[in-house]
């Protein structure tokens, strides 16, 4: 499977087109630059996003993770038609991905604009079905999800994407200033 030419969908809902997850491109830059300028995106998010020169560092970032076959990033776009993309409307993530190893991460943002239509936990879902489906026998059968304590929205679609929160974790300053949620979802469910 050449892997940086996957291509995932998450159906559309009633009041939102369906998704299109795809490897991100050189070309997402400018638009990447502008998803970072929200607020909200700076408060959760870790990485540097302020100019075109970062994003075009940050998108090498997870073309690299998909060459080293341990971070497979996907930019989220909405579907104008079939198989046609259209406007940047997230990211998802899995992470951590080692042979021989039973579990990974995956995580995930939703830029501002499509707040609130289902993106994230479509997305996750259709990120979730890809990693337990096309990796051998030993790819991870455990997704870890984390996030702040007090992002009740990642808790919200942690849940609605089948993730069993599990445990908390301790705040660890000044990387994770504040305990954390685990939640999981294994391979049977």
């Amino acid at each position: 499977m050449d892997k940086i030419a996957v291509r995932l969908k998450a159906d559309a809902t009633p009041s939102a087109p369906a998704l299109i997850l795809r490897p991100w491109s050189p070309a997402d830059a400018a638009d990447l630059v502008e998803l970072y300028q929200d607020d909200a995106m700076r408060r959760w998010t870790t990485s540097g996003v302020n100019d075109e020169a970062s994003a075009a560092r940050w998108i090498q970032d997870q073309r690299q993770g998909w060459e080293t076959g341990d971070r497979f990033g996907f930019a989220i776009t909405e579907a104008q038609a079939v198989d046609v993309e259209g406007q940047l409307v997230g990211h998802v993530i899995l992470k951590n991905v080692a042979p021989g190893t039973s579990s990974a991460e995956v995580g995930y943002w939703t830029a501002a604009h499509a707040r609130g239509r289902e993106v994230a936990p479509r997305a996750l879902r259709a990120l979730t079905h890809w990693a337990f489906t096309a990796f051998p026998d030993d790819g991870p059968k455990r997704l870890e999800l984390l996030h702040q304590m007090d992002n009740t929205a990642s808790c919200r679609v942690a849940q609605k994407s089948g993730y069993e929160l599990i445990t908390l974790l301790p705040a660890a300053p000044p990387a994770y200033p504040l305990a954390a949620h685990v939640h999981v979802r294994e391979r049977d469910r």
